[in-house]
């Protein structure tokens, strides 16, 4: 189990919070606003009306011990740096920063922030990729302008098996798991003599750019 301090509890912030709690591990919440804060206490081992941005509150709900802490203050980008510079003096290992602006991110690098997540921008990048080729069933984001893609197996590649299509060389992807839809099996690192069937789905790694152009082989 680990130990989780979630700062901002609008949408992003009370979801993630329930959702971790679901998974078994302990969460801290904290906001200014007292009724969201009596909306997500049920679903939490903890929530806190205060200001996460003073330092002495966080110590005392024992920020020192979490292993993570993630801030989701809104619109509020000055408290988004505050908190999150208040948990790098507390020491936190990890810290996520939900962001609003391409702006807002690049101040949380400079700070040196584990991550940052705009929901929004994230959600229309995966929408787009999955609506933009034929073949493309779901896509993840690893990291900008790398990728995980799931897509069917193309007719032309069925029947063939994983070497004979040299997607590395051909395509600069690679083969992360092979799917069998049918058998609802999924082998990981597959062979490389492993021969495609067309109810197979593939889980490959890449580039966008260039799992956009896997993505249009029929």
């Amino acid at each position: 189990m680990k130990r989780f301090i979630i700062i901002g509890l609008g949408n992003f912030g009370s979801t993630l919070a329930r959702s971790l709690t679901d998974n078994g591990h302990e969460v801290v919440a904290i906001d200014i606003d007292g009724e969201v804060v009596d909306q997500v206490a049920p679903h939490v081992a903890r929530a806190v009306v205060g200001d996460a941005t003073v330092l002495e509150t966080l110590e005392r709900l024992g920020v020192r011990e979490a292993d993570a802490g993630i801030v989701s203050t809104g619109e509020d980008i000055a408290s988004s740096i505050l908190a999150v510079m208040a948990l790098n003096d507390l020491k936190v290992r990890d810290v996520f920063v939900k962001v609003i602006s391409v702006d807002h991110a690049r101040v949380m690098n400079r700070i040196g922030v584990t991550e940052v997540i705009f929901p929004e921008r994230d959600s229309a990048l995966e929408l787009a990729k999955r609506m933009g080729g034929d073949a493309l069933l779901k896509y993840v984001s690893l990291g900008i302008g790398f990728g995980l893609q799931e897509m069917g197996v193309p007719d032309a590649w069925c029947g063939k098996s994983i070497r004979e299509l040299a997607l590395r060389q051909g395509y600069d992807v690679t083969i992360v798991a092979v799917h069998d839809m049918l058998k609802d099996r999924i082998t990981a690192s597959p062979n490389p003599d492993t021969r495609l069937l067309d109810s197979d789905t593939l889980l490959l790694a890449g580039t966008d750019e260039a799992l956009a152009r896997i993505a249009k082989v029929k």
